[in-house]
């Protein structure tokens, strides 16, 4: 089998830095909540919807709260009093707000008992609907069988839901395993989500609960069609990080991109913002068995995929940490990495045979999610679909969970129907090809591919024990991931992180810790 021969000391070393790390927030988790945590409370509760000029009702609500310094106690309590003291639903409480008819602190608050009667209805009425939605998604497995090891992911990015659902058919026709509707770009620097279906974007489609409704819809059918469960992914990421984490929830997305860092370093938002955001976010995204996809193969597109192979490994074992203080198990942990060394580099194979087992070994139990070579891309589109080739075979030699396809012509233009179909084509014809072979293969304890994989796991561990010593957010104000300078009160979203005053009540993330044994 071909296996490599780890120390275990190093991975032991590895996992207990990676934690001392993580463990170091408690006091972020358990004393502060953001705007975005309080809108997604409020899309919980059931609130939705746009005032007439297009903002977003949540966002209307928290705003007003903040304007009244009523937010330190959370947006729940508040609607929650309102809906006592007017007798309407929550939705109406926000319809109310937003035309100006109500001001929520003018009422005094109601005993708590009564608050939290109200809350507590809202919540279990919520909280079954996503266990129903999960359960409908353990029933189509059930019924059709699991899903593909690797499982071929394809991305769609028209910029118009209506017709990335065309194309998204269309894939999962051809053998798709698992659909990836690409977000607007920059949309993640939004502190609000847009409301409705979307047919304008920019290199994606804007990430909406009516657009995720849509496109589930489309691959149930598809799904009943091959009798085959067609999975959906987005991405929980950005200043609306858990909203859209929620949204996935109740419309039954089944992967989301959900990466503990990708936001602070790749998109400069506010270090405490984003790690705040996304420990409720894959709170939901654990209740409602949703499979988490980290960002890792984004280190390799401003590093040397040599030189910096350890910062991948390093980020791998502190998001498998935040995930598990959120509640997620390693099965539902898409841990990334990339396919992202030259070509040129004599035995360029060999070096990735060993970071992508590496990646495998440490996380034998996780669906890793693996990266196409895009950094050497070229017009060569012959050249892009023999290096996408290589990725494929190596994604089945090693046993990836979820491979992310290339498309030959993407460095010159959004690849076409054809374009997507060649490389399912082509990837099917390599995991078949290969579908054994790593049974048959073992390495030399003394290989090169065993000493890299070793040489790697050292630098990370090393690496890993610094972070711990000197802690994250010094560690990245220094630019020690990805090579990125992010100060801990640097970035977009700040403003929207406050301290919880000592009577704040989340009715949902009490909830779900409970139910998730946190």
């Amino acid at each position: 089998m071909l296996k490599l021969e780890l120390d275990q000391k190093l991975v032991q070393r590895s996992r207990i830095a990676a934690g001392q790390i993580t463990g170091a927030f408690n006091w972020l988790f358990e004393g502060y909540s953001s705007v975005a945590i309080e809108r997604t409370v409020l899309r919980l509760m059931g609130i939705d919807g746009a005032v007439k000029g297009g903002e977003p009702l949540p966002n209307v609500v928290v705003d007003h709260l903040a304007k009244q310094s009523g937010i330190n106690k959370g947006a729940a309590i508040w609607v929650a009093n309102a809906m006592l003291s007017k007798g309407l639903t929550a939705q109406q409480v926000a319809e109310e707000v937003g035309t100006g008819a109500l001001k929520l602190t003018e009422f005094p608050l109601a005993k708590p008992a009564a608050l939290l009667s109200v809350l507590n209805s809202l919540t279990a009425k919520t909280l079954q609907h996503i266990k129903a939605q999960k359960q409908q998604r353990d029933d189509a497995f059930a019924l059709y069988g699991p899903r593909r090891q690797p499982a071929i992911y394809v991305i769609v990015a028209t910029g118009n839901i209506y017709e990335d659902v065309t194309q998204a058919r269309a894939a999962a026709r051809e053998g798709a395993d698992i659909i990836a509707v690409i977000r607007s770009t920059a949309q993640s620097l939004l502190d609000y989500v847009p409301y409705g279906a979307t047919t304008e974007g920019f290199g994606g489609t804007f990430a909406t609960q009516e657009n995720f409704r849509i496109m589930r819809a489309a691959l149930d059918e598809v799904s009943a069609e091959e009798k085959r469960y067609i999975s959906l992914t987005n991405y929980a990421s950005g200043l609306c990080m858990p909203e859209i984490a929620a949204m996935g929830a109740l419309e039954r997305l089944d992967l989301m991109l959900n990466d503990a860092m990708y936001g602070i370093l790749f998109r400069d938002i506010n270090p405490k913002r984003t790690l705040l955001d996304q420990y409720f976010a894959r709170m939901i995204n654990a209740y409602a068995g949703i499979e988490i996809q980290t960002g890792e193969d984004n280190y390799l597109t401003t590093s040397d995929a040599i030189d910096k192979a350890y910062t991948v490994t390093a980020s791998q074992l502190i998001n498998e940490s935040f995930a598990l203080l959120s509640g997620i198990k390693p099965e539902k942990m898409g841990l990334g990495h990339a396919y992202e060394i030259d070509p040129d580099l004599e035995n360029s194979f060999s070096y990735e045979l060993a970071h992508a087992l590496l990646t495998k070994e440490l996380f034998p139990n996780s669906p890793i999610k693996y990266m196409p070579p895009t950094k050497f891309a070229s017009g060569n589109i012959y050249k892009t679909h023999l290096m996408d080739a290589m990725f494929n075979f190596m994604g089945q030699l090693t046993g990836q969970g979820v491979q992310l396809l290339g498309m030959m012509t993407e460095a010159i233009h959004t690849p076409h129907l054809v374009d997507r179909s060649l490389a399912i084509e082509n990837a099917q014809y390599l995991f078949k090809a290969v579908k054994n072979l790593n049974e048959n293969l073992c390495l030399a304890p003394d290989s090169f591919v065993n000493r890299r994989a070793n040489e790697v796991l050292g630098q990370a561990v090393n690496f890993l024990e610094s972070v711990a010593q000197e802690g994250l957010m010094v560690a990245m104000g220094k630019g020690e991931f990805a090579e990125i300078k992010r100060p801990e009160n640097g970035g977009k979203g700040q403003e929207g992180v406050f301290m919880r005053d000592a009577d704040y009540y989340n009715p949902f993330m009490e909830t779900m810790k409970q139910e998730l044994g946190l």
